[in-house]
């Protein structure tokens, strides 16, 4: 059979094809209600609905008296962006970067202000996180930092971290633990450590039983094979990097890209906001993979935002 190429979309075609906000409202409503509300998103009543002339308003629910539109529930709820059009030329840029796209770039982009490309990105960050779907079969699993090298550091600051933590190179950088099934997604978040609590909480959370775990020698990964999970490892100590079918070639592929992203498009991102920014590398990894058409992989994005509104505390944990 010949091979099925992904169908690829450029900026520019994006742009003709929602170039107004009724295009674009109308691609939301699709997505969300395949045309129109059976049902209002507040209340989860199915009459009395009235469709609104504003497009902000959407629809009047007549039981709970109330409006409500295709952004209801969602990260983009009570918006203020000019052109919701924008929403989906940042979700293509987001979806085809495979390194990311920073606030600056996006700014410039877009047109908009840089606090308005960061709240965007930030918001559409959020629809990428919470998948609940266990992995399964071969999961390979590892874990690295992020954060600064030390040599770029000042003085001042290298005398600090030294005292508070001598010798140790992960000194002021964030664990991340990833995990990738063969052939299949990817999930990654951020950790305290690399303690055996820790890591079997996220395999018991993360990973379905009886699942075949491939990792590296590290102590922490010592309890899994008496949980219910099969367990193989390479040690990289001695340069072993493949026995048989154990290695973690792929998940340290994943971190070789989020690095990637990290030094050469954001530079540095703070500790509170990690996490929103692994899942969107993550999401990338998975659902927006670049076999699968661009369209699918931005309808994929703002399906996951039904359910997700942000906070305060969404952004800052």
């Amino acid at each position: 059979m010949p091979k099925k190429h992904a169908k690829t979309l450029s900026f520019v075609e994006v742009i003709q094809q929602y170039p107004t906000d009724q295009d674009a409202i109308k691609y939301f409503e699709k997505l969300r209600w395949n045309g129109e509300p059976v049902v209002c998103t507040k209340c989860g009543c199915s009459g009395k609905i009235t469709k609104q002339k504003n497009y902000r308003k959407g629809y009047w629910c007549g039981d709970c008296r109330s409006f409500f539109n295709c952004f209801t529930n969602t990260p983009l709820e009570h918006n203020r962006v000019r052109g919701q059009q924008k929403w989906i030329y940042a979700a293509h840029q987001l979806m085809t970067s495979r390194k990311g796209v920073s606030a600056l770039e996006l700014k410039h982009t877009l047109k908009v202000s840089y606090p308005t490309a960061w709240y965007m990105l930030h918001r559409l960050r959020l629809m990428c996180g919470n998948d609940l779907e266990a992995l399964h079969g071969e999961v390979e699993m590892d874990a690295t930092y992020l954060g600064g090298k030390r040599k770029n550091m000042s003085n001042r600051k290298r005398k600090q971290l030294a005292k508070e933590q001598p010798g140790r190179g992960t000194v002021g950088k964030q664990a991340v633990l990833g995990m990738k099934q063969r052939k299949g997604k990817v999930k990654a978040m951020v950790v305290s450590g690399e303690d055996q609590e820790t890591i079997s909480k996220a395999v018991s959370e993360n990973i379905g039983e009886g699942s075949m775990i491939y990792t590296d020698e590290h102590r922490g990964y010592a309890g899994i094979k008496g949980k219910g999970y099969g367990h193989k490892k390479v040690k990289h100590s001695a340069k072993e990097y493949v026995n048989g079918m154990a290695h973690t070639n792929g998940i340290e592929s994943v971190w070789s890209v989020i690095k990637r992203g990290f030094h050469g498009t954001y530079h540095h991102w703070s500790k509170k906001h990690c996490q929103q920014y692994v899942n969107e590398f993550v999401f990338r990894l998975s659902e927006g993979n670049v076999d699968r058409d661009t369209q699918d992989r931005m309808d994929d994005l703002f399906r996951a935002a039904v359910g997700k509104r942000i906070t305060y505390e969404g952004l800052t944990s």
